[in-house]
């Protein structure tokens, strides 16, 4: 495994990146912490990652391209959620998230070094559906879907994470979900630690997991065998 990496966490101060951010630094991954606010530079770098000051909605294609280049792995772990609104969702979850497929396409197209790409989606997001029409609720589906779907059907070298629903519990181990294969539990869990050691598995690994969307709850086997 490769532990000497440069790595971009975007949405580095979430639940999720917290996490993430620990378990990477402490394997010696030289980690950079995408934050919004200045007021959490001091939460990162006590994390042992390098704070990178930055506002998703504001960074042009080209910013993004000149950023992302740097790094050997992104990871795409930032996100409204619909928690501050329609406009606030549809400018993070899809505005922001198509910029960075744009800028990592603009590196390739201009044979500029392209990162791998980690995308933190959420199980069933390319076909799940919203009753309503409006709401940050539909705002969230969406968006999800269009960049899950759109980062599919590029030739980027790219994984899209499904946890299910999120907790706040130990993590205990994965199982991985086969829609082919098997019928979804009645309400899984993932737990955010579970989802934290996932990342972490994968950056430190040479290749990708075969299955994309890497779709999973939380089990007993370990993350190691993903």
């Amino acid at each position: 495994m490769n532990h000497n990496k440069k790595v971009l966490y975007i949405g580095g101060h979430g639940k999720i990146g917290l996490l993430a951010t620990k378990k990477m630094a402490d394997t010696g991954i030289n980690v950079h912490s995408l934050i919004r606010n200045p007021d959490y530079v001091g939460d990162t770098e006590a994390l042992g990652a390098h704070a990178v000051l930055a506002d998703i909605t504001a960074l042009t294609t080209e910013e993004w391209a000149d950023l992302l280049t740097q790094y050997d792995d992104v990871v795409w772990g930032a996100g409204n959620g619909g928690r501050s609104g329609v406009d606030a969702t549809w400018a993070v979850d899809r505005d922001g998230a198509m910029n960075t497929i744009d800028a990592l396409e603009k590196l390739s197209a201009e044979g500029r070094p392209v990162p791998r790409y980690i995308m933190i989606s959420y199980l069933g997001s390319m076909t799940n559906t919203a009753e309503e029409s409006t709401g940050s609720w539909y705002a969230y589906v969406e968006s999800k879907k269009a960049v899950d779907q759109r980062l599919t059907n590029t030739s980027l070298p790219h994984i899209i994470l499904g946890p299910s629903t999120l907790s706040d519990a130990p993590a205990t181990g994965i199982t991985i979900y086969d829609a082919d294969t098997a019928a979804l539990p009645d309400s899984p869990l993932t737990s955010r630690e579970l989802v934290a050691d996932v990342v972490c598995e994968i950056i430190t690994r040479k290749d990708f997991p075969q299955n994309n969307p890497l779709e999973f709850f939380d089990g007993e086997l370990p993350v190691a065998k993903i």
